[in-house]
């Protein structure tokens, strides 16, 4: 849903897919993650989750 979210809203995006991409698993854990997607911008997250109501403030920016 995130990915379609961000597609359908031209928001260009690098996915790192946890099924293909297992070393990012660890990544995400040792920042405190426990659920995907994680959306950040310069290694800073901002989104966890699908959060239609966070996703629509990256529309704006």
């Amino acid at each position: 849903m995130t990915k379609k979210f961000l597609s359908e809203h031209n928001i260009s995006f690098e996915e790192h897919n946890i099924n293909t991409e297992p070393q990012y698993i660890d990544y995400l854990k040792e920042k405190g993650f426990r659920s995907v997607p994680v959306i950040e911008d310069n290694d800073d997250p901002i989104i966890n989750g699908f959060r239609p109501d966070l996703l629509r403030n990256l529309v704006t920016q």
